[in-house]
């Protein structure tokens, strides 16, 4: 009996199922509602299809959360009452040019005359580098040495610039011939070197916060003229601009820190 209704049902069935399966949700109806169909509608629900959620993934809940976070660019004439951004830029940027005169005068494995160009020597007659003080010539692969005969009072101030730089020298003085004897290049100096470079890194950050507080001190002054809203866009504005040349200093030192280490 069964058998017989189920056949006389069939061609109904397939027109009832053709919109289900091309339909992008998934309907599940069970044995009990194909054996009896008096019981339901025709145009009945099944409960699984009545309600559909959708839950967020994480990676789409991360891409929301990139969205709120968008990036602010402000142009810098609509607040150049309040801050100067382009000057907190040049500021910011010369903290970075700083950053790499460090690396390339301090932290070289080659040794050459120009290793001391950078050391400043203080004098009674002011602070001078160096290479305007004695005449710098390489002698063999460690060892430079600095001739000071023009300046033969300044051969004490340039000993002991040569000794507390931060190279880690240790000089020899011969009348006005200064003797500089270069480290060789082993793996304990190539880590001392990398350290130091971190130093480096450390700094140049701490003179980038140094700038971005000093510059959201200067936009604060300004709350009694502008919105609060404008505030919080300016004081966005420069910690992007902070953030940016943070990673800038990082790249700076990974490549620095592979470079030294070998």
């Amino acid at each position: 009996m069964t058998l017989s209704l189920l056949g006389l049902m069939r061609p109904a069935l397939c027109r009832s199922l053709v919109p289900m399966v091309r339909s992008p949700q998934l309907v599940v109806i069970s044995r009990v509602q194909l054996l009896l169909p008096n019981i339901f509608h025709q145009n009945m629900v099944p409960p699984a299809a009545s309600c559909v959620r959708f839950y967020a993934t994480k990676k789409s809940k991360a891409k929301a959360a990139k969205g709120q976070a968008s990036k602010v660019n402000i142009n810098s004439s609509l607040v150049e009452d309040i801050i100067s951004l382009e000057e907190t830029k040049e500021d910011m940027a010369a903290v970075l040019t700083t950053l790499k005169d460090d690396f390339s005068r301090n932290l070289s494995i080659r040794t050459s005359p120009g290793a001391l160009d950078h050391i400043v020597v203080s004098t009674a007659d002011g602070k001078f580098p160096l290479n305007q003080l004695g005449q710098i010539s390489m002698k063999s692969p460690q060892l430079i040495v600095v001739n000071m005969t023009g300046f033969p009072e300044a051969v004490a101030a340039a000993t002991r610039a040569l000794r507390e730089s931060s190279m880690k020298l240790n000089p020899e003085v011969d009348g006005t011939i200064i003797r500089v004897a270069i480290p060789k290049v082993t793996r304990e100096h190539r880590e001392n070197l990398a350290k130091l470079a971190k130093q480096f890194g450390n700094k140049a950050k701490e003179s980038l916060r140094r700038v971005r507080s000093n510059a959201i001190t200067q936009v604060k002054k300004a709350k009694d003229t502008v919105s609060e809203d404008t505030i919080r866009l300016v004081e966005k504005q420069v910690g992007q601009m902070a953030d940016s040349f943070a990673a800038d200093v990082d790249k700076q030192l990974t490549t620095k820190t592979k470079e030294l280490l070998g």
